[in-house]
């Protein structure tokens, strides 16, 4: 498989702008500032790696919707802080629900939107084909981003004490990392499920997979 050059087009850089736009709302009078740069901090990183890497290795629009996606869940969830997101929070008092359910959808996303761009590098960089192993190691890819996501939510709660209550958004439940972990995978699973049609189309256009 090769790579090919191409210029970004009118979806790319509509995704940038909408990202940037939200990143700048995000960042402006955040709930928790040292949250905020915890949250967001795979967007700081992930952007300017992006633009330096597309012309080397482009990815299909999938991807960079998907990519997009997960950057608004996780600016928004910075924004508000997780446990704190007010729509969920209407939604916790209105069904009378035990807490905010916005950081259990950052879960899924974590799997859900990860898991394409993990499947798009390992279809483009390795000699996996789509199927069965392919399928398998995209969810040990997404349910290790998930568990590294929790050790760093340990190291970070070792080193702030109270100040990471934020960022760990447990809402007092005792099971919140395996949850948290569970729902990545699930999330995973379902992207493969529903989405590996189009990216194979979208991969075999771009002549990224035979």
């Amino acid at each position: 498989m090769r790579t090919v050059r191409s210029q970004p087009g009118r979806l790319e850089f509509s995704l940038l702008v909408t990202v940037l736009a939200v990143l700048a709302w995000s960042g402006y009078a955040p709930k928790d500032r040292l949250t905020w740069v915890l949250e967001v901090f795979p967007v700081l990183a992930g952007v300017p790696l992006l633009l330096l890497t597309w012309r080397r290795f482009p990815f299909t629009p999938l991807a960079y919707v998907c990519m997009s996606l997960h950057a608004v869940v996780l600016m928004v969830g910075g924004h508000y802080t997780y446990a704190e997101m007010p729509f969920f929070g209407w939604l916790r008092d209105a069904l009378d629900l035990s807490r905010n359910h916005y950081d259990r959808v950052g879960h899924v996303a974590q799997g859900f939107f990860p898991a394409i761009l993990a499947r798009e590098i390992l279809l483009r960089t390795s000699p996996l084909k789509p199927g069965g192993w392919l399928a398998f190691l995209v969810l040990c890819v997404a349910l290790a981003l998930s568990a590294f996501y929790e050790l760093l939510e340990w190291w970070v709660a070792l080193l702030a004490d109270d100040g990471a209550v934020a960022f760990l958004a447990t809402q007092g439940d005792v099971w919140d990392t395996q949850w948290d972990m569970f729902l990545a995978l699930i999330g995973a699973a379902a992207a493969l499920l529903l989405l590996s049609g189009l990216h194979d189309r979208q991969l075999r256009r771009q002549r990224w997979m035979d």
